[in-house]
């Protein structure tokens, strides 16, 4: 089949791709999945993807496969600028039957460039040096977004339906000392206030670790906005926590957009101020990074969207699978407050070391124009004939991460 990319800054829509049936669908599925499709080097997961014999890469597509969503948002695969990555693992994986599931066949691709891997030029991690050389623990910590080459850990969304590439928008280059009140992370060492940071570092400091982005999609005549993300993870970081204040800034990036009156402060790449009217349909989706109520997050971060007046209070999608490995696996998950029904994310769960299985990943929907029919997470319990997919944890079959569902159904809006 043909692809059409609608890749920001990179690709445009090929001609003879013709759009999904107008008619408007009963319901439609949005899923997210942290893909784990993420390699040590440059051009690693294009070699891995070469031929249809990777074996975690056909897991994930299986997943994928089964749990058959219309549109996908796809976080920890790298990026490469000619997109070969992503045409490669739907040409011999989702196009593939994997074990008599049947093919997923994604007509319309939106990729574009990520901040992780992308030297700042500034000694972020204050270790004395500005690396400047690929391939380092070192490097990643002196990039905008953490990554050991340009592209590692990004994003991609594929989908049945047309995107609206005219009415894109990414955020890429947004400097986290635009957002008004920022949370900027605090030298503990020093008297002066929010100074982890050199004031000419802030000058080009990026909120994103990967971006944020905006991609409108047409489903039967309506327009739903895909508000995608994949923030750093609160961790890996000292006491001044900037991991932690970056993700909760990042999480009240999409806070801020669909509030409309928080959002004058908001521009996008192309240099357009402004976000989200009101009533508008919109669904975020992403590897969030931040549990409710377990794990290191700064609390309230993901909050900030649960809560937030313009989203849906839909119950969170839950599994059998994650109730019966946090049993199954106990330690960290012990002393848990938050459901395990509703984790999407198997870590370590050393009781001393360990944080536990945690809800991670989310799909949340605005309560104008979209109401929901069904929902879950994809984690096969132990007896599920499909267990094998997700295994025990560690070693890590698939990925640590599960694919999240909901079943939406368009309602008047726009």
């Amino acid at each position: 089949m043909r692809v059409c990319f609608a890749v920001a800054i990179v690709f445009s829509f090929l001609a003879g791709c013709a759009p999904r049936d107008d008619a408007r669908p009963e319901t439609v599925r949005f899923a997210t999945y942290n893909v784990y499709l993420n390699r040590p080097a440059a051009g690693d997961l294009i070699a891995d993807l070469q031929t249809p014999d990777n074996a975690q890469a056909r897991k994930v597509a299986e997943i994928i496969q089964r749990a058959a969503p219309d549109i996908l948002l796809l976080n920890e695969f790298d990026y490469d600028d000619a997109g070969e990555g992503l045409r490669l693992f739907q040409k011999h994986y989702l196009e593939v039957s994997q074990n008599g599931a049947e093919p997923a066949i994604y007509p319309y691709v939106f990729s574009a460039p990520s901040n992780t891997g992308l030297a700042s030029g500034h000694d972020l991690d204050r270790d004395g040096a500005v690396t400047m050389t690929q391939g380092s623990r070192a490097y990643g910590g002196d990039a905008f977004g953490y990554g050991e080459f340009p592209g590692q850990y990004a994003m991609a969304l594929l989908s049945k339906y047309p995107i609206d590439e005219e009415a894109v928008r990414t955020f890429q280059k947004f400097r986290w000392k635009d957002m008004p009140g920022a949370l900027l992370p605090d030298d503990p060492a020093s008297p002066a206030p929010a100074d982890w940071y050199s004031a000419a570092a802030l000058d080009d400091f990026r909120l994103s670790s990967k971006s944020h982005w905006d991609v409108p999609i047409m489903i039967g005549g309506a327009r739903v906005r895909i508000l995608a993300s994949h923030p750093t993870p609160p961790g890996f970081d000292g006491e001044e926590d900037r991991n932690g204040k970056r993700n909760f800034d990042e999480n009240r990036f999409w806070a801020d957009y669909i509030s409309g009156d928080e959002a004058g402060y908001i521009y996008d790449d192309n240099g357009a101020k402004g976000a989200l009217a009101p009533g508008v349909r919109f669904v975020i989706m992403g590897d969030l990074n931040a549990d409710p109520n377990d794990g290191g997050a700064v609390p309230g971060a993901v909050g900030q969207l649960l809560n937030a007046p313009a989203v849906s209070a839909a119950p969170a999608p839950e599994s059998p699978g994650g109730v019966r490995q946090a049993l199954l696996q106990a330690g960290a998950n012990a002393a848990q407050t938050g459901a395990p029904s509703e984790d999407t994310a198997d870590f370590n769960d050393d009781p001393e070391t360990g944080i536990g299985n945690l809800r991670l990943d989310y799909i949340l929907f605005s309560k104008a124009g979209l109401k929901e029919s069904a929902s879950g997470v994809y984690w096969p319990a132990p007896e599920d004939a499909h267990y094998g997919l997700i295994g025990p944890g560690f070693p890590i079959e698939s990925s640590d991460h599960r694919l999240v569902w909901r079943d939406l159904v368009l309602t008047n809006a726009e």
